[in-house]
């Protein structure tokens, strides 16, 4: 697309031969693309002249093309999903100047240390292509990284692969290692590019709701949902958007499960370094539960760089080649500077992710305290930064229409978690509050809630 100051600019005489003299090949191009100028001058002369010329019912047809265009298209697999939540909800934020507790990105930068290893390594002239499944680095320093978290040894070469956030690590999954028909067990509430991708995937998707209070998992429920056709089971934990961190009791309920069945298990474990009342258990690390595991990770929510989307997949070979093909075809390869970067921040000391947790528990405090003062019902949150609450007392139908009123009278935006759920109806009384802010922003929201709120 030709800019409009390369449309309107005229190149001087000298300007021409010069280039003329200095490389035939360009002034080829030169002329090649004056032609091109000269061809789009040309037409918006035509259009302009046609568009005076016309007849007052050419005009009218012209008008209600404009003003009626063709429907949206979408293929089948994709019709249910609209424009997404955060998306709606940040936008009304904007309009409305509320404060944004609802979209789970930091209003904060991510550590210095970090970002100057990016510029370093762009420097370096680190710009082009990686390897597709990674930059040795980064593969390595994940593999060492996972192995002090879970004890687990991983070859870096064959078992892990970087990809463009943790998003493209689960799309990636669900299309290399799910077919059209396998039934996928998930559990709701969900993150919402799970059902998304499945549907891409042509799964069979079954649902298993977690209720609150404590968003346990329903035991009986989850074993007469496995079946002969069951391919996968799906894990986020901690939980977003419940905080909810699954019990040891409760994993090693599902690994008995899928050992005995022959089920995979894809793990979702961005939020694993803010982990608060209890030590975080990856799926992967009980026994018997590594060949059959996808753990899945990203670089965003430790390091408060969520824009740099960087994230991986650890996975026996005989799962990462189904993996490495989806991925091969959906980003081929992530950001190579930034891997680089992730590289050093993987191998940040202890005290770092310490600090990360102190500081977050005060954020989590100044928030829960101040959504009970304003009259919800609190749900412990034991991870993450999100923290769900109960809406009911202030009166309003639903979800949806609490959180327009929340933004649009009190000048806070929270995510309403029915879009979390196959059934709305099962999430309607629920919404999300995230704490990924600075303290500052957080009591000005505790304070609009306090003041303006009423049941």
């Amino acid at each position: 697309m030709l800019l409009p100051s390369l449309i309107n600019a005229s190149p001087s005489a000298t300007n021409e031969t010069m280039l003329r003299r200095s490389s035939p090949s360009f002034s080829s191009a030169f002329h090649s693309a004056a032609r091109r100028i000269s061809a789009v001058r040309m037409a918006a002369i035509s259009t302009a002249s046609e568009e005076k010329g016309a007849s007052s019912a050419e005009k009218e047809q012209r008008h209600q093309l404009s003003s009626n265009p063709p429907p949206l298209q979408v293929a089948k697999r994709l019709e249910k999903f609209k424009t997404t939540i955060f998306t709606q909800m940040s936008m009304l934020a904007i309009k409305h100047g509320a404060i944004n507790l609802g979209q789970g990105f930091p209003n904060f930068d991510g550590p210095e240390f970090v970002k100057e290893a990016a510029i370093q390594a762009i420097k370096e002239g680190k710009n082009q292509y990686a390897r597709g499944y990674g930059v040795p680095e980064l593969n390595s320093a994940i593999a060492a990284r996972f192995k002090k978290d879970t004890g687990l040894e991983v070859d870096p070469e064959k078992e892990v692969t970087v990809t463009s956030g943790c998003t493209e690590a689960i799309a990636a999954t669900m299309l290399g290692l799910i077919n059209p028909g396998d039934e996928v067990i998930i559990f709701a509430p969900f993150y919402d590019s799970y059902e998304a991708t499945l549907s891409m995937a042509g799964a069979k998707i079954k649902c298993i709701t977690l209720h609150p209070p404590d968003f346990s998992v329903p035991v009986d429920e989850l074993k007469s949902a496995i079946t002969k056709n069951t391919r996968a089971i799906m894990i986020n934990t901690p939980h977003n958007p419940t905080g909810k961190m699954f019990s040891r009791e409760e994993l090693e309920l599902i690994a008995s499960l899928c050992i005995e069945n022959d089920v995979l298990v894809f793990t979702d474990e961005v939020y694993d370094k803010l982990a608060f009342e209890a030590d975080h258990i990856s799926m992967a690390s009980l026994p018997g539960m590594y060949e059959r595991t996808v753990t899945m990770n990203s670089l965003g929510k430790t390091f408060s760089l969520t824009g740099w989307k960087i994230g991986w997949a650890i996975a026996p070979p005989h799962l990462t080649w189904g993996f490495r093909q989806a991925h091969s075809f959906l980003t081929f390869s992530t950001s190579t500077p930034m891997q680089w970067a992730t590289s050093v921040a993987l191998k940040a000391p202890d005290t770092y992710f310490e600090e990360l947790k102190r500081d977050y528990l005060v954020k989590k405090e100044i928030l829960v305290e101040g959504l009970k003062a304003a009259g919800f019902i609190v749900y412990p949150s034991s991870g993450t930064y999100f923290v769900v609450v109960d809406h009911t007392p202030f009166g309003y139908e639903n979800d949806v229409t609490f959180c327009e009123y929340l933004i649009r009278e009190v000048g806070v935006v929270a995510i309403p978690t029915s879009v979390f759920y196959l059934d709305p109806e099962e999430g309607k009384n629920l919404v999300r509050f995230t704490f990924c802010k600075d303290e500052d922003t957080l009591r000005a929201a505790v304070k609009r809630m306090k003041e303006r709120l009423h049941k």
